[in-house]
């Protein structure tokens, strides 16, 4: 199979909508953005689940190749469709919860798991104070999460803050084992509040970026612009709050 190649320009997909079947055979081919006909989400794909055995084992080792193989930075976002294709994450090893669910869930689907992207709003009490100040509020609306089809189930998994960052932030690193849900824990190694959830939009058939564009644009201060922020580093600002807590 040839490598897809989507130039900027000529990338203008539709919204993805919210699913309206749980059967695992419709969650396996690609999509716009869950582009493993691209060589690079299929060879990172590959490489990944070398040595598993089964779907559980490489849904495991797909969970921590993204976890830890992509760095997680909220300036990450863009309003460019094409900032989040699996294939555009991939190329550049980092990535917010929207990207990083987009390559979660096409890797999945590269090895043969059906797979399916979700969303929910979320208040995060670890986000660094430069990041609460540019957004207005600790509520961060659309948060990443993936469904895995795993031994006749659908789990939800979100291998979105990779372990170096957890550290910075007195997190425990989220962990998978494939048959239990991963998602964050409500609070940090002290016990103090982490993660709560608010609202779950469910499951949807691809990225609905302009459904979120209009939440972000009525929600936020200032979050989304047509560029991604490149002179932020937010493991370096939770480094630094680390420090001075």
């Amino acid at each position: 199979m040839s490598q897809t190649i989507h130039p900027v320009t000529e990338f203008d997909p539709p919204d993805g909508v919210s699913v309206l079947s749980d059967d695992p055979r419709e969650y396996l081919a690609p999509t716009p953005y869950l582009d493993f006909d691209n060589e690079l989400v299929r060879s990172f794909a590959e490489d990944a689940v070398k040595g598993a055995t089964n779907d559980v084992e490489k849904a495991v080792k797909l969970f921590y190749a993204v976890r830890d193989g992509i760095r997680y930075s909220p300036y990450e976002t863009s309003r460019k469709k094409a900032h989040y294709r699996a294939s555009w994450t991939l190329s550049r090893g980092v990535g917010w919860c929207v990207q990083k669910g987009i390559v979660m869930a096409a890797l999945a689907r590269a090895t043969g798991i059906p797979a399916r992207l979700g969303y929910a709003d979320v208040r995060n009490h670890l986000a660094s104070d430069r990041l609460l100040e540019k957004l207005g509020t600790d509520v961060f609306s659309y948060h990443g999460w993936v469904e895995l089809w795993l031994e006749g189930r659908w789990i939800k998994v979100t291998p979105v803050f990779n372990k170096e960052l957890c550290e910075k932030f007195n997190v425990v690193p989220q962990e998978f084992d494939g048959s239990h849900e991963a998602l964050f824990q409500e609070h940090d190694q002290s016990g103090n509040k982490h993660m709560e959830y608010l609202l779950d939009r469910g499951a949807y058939t691809d990225l609905p970026l302009q459904e979120m564009l209009v939440d972000f644009d009525e929600r936020y201060i200032s979050f989304i612009n047509d560029t991604i922020d490149d002179g932020s580093d937010f493991h370096a600002e939770a480094e630094a709050q680390g420090r001075s807590s």
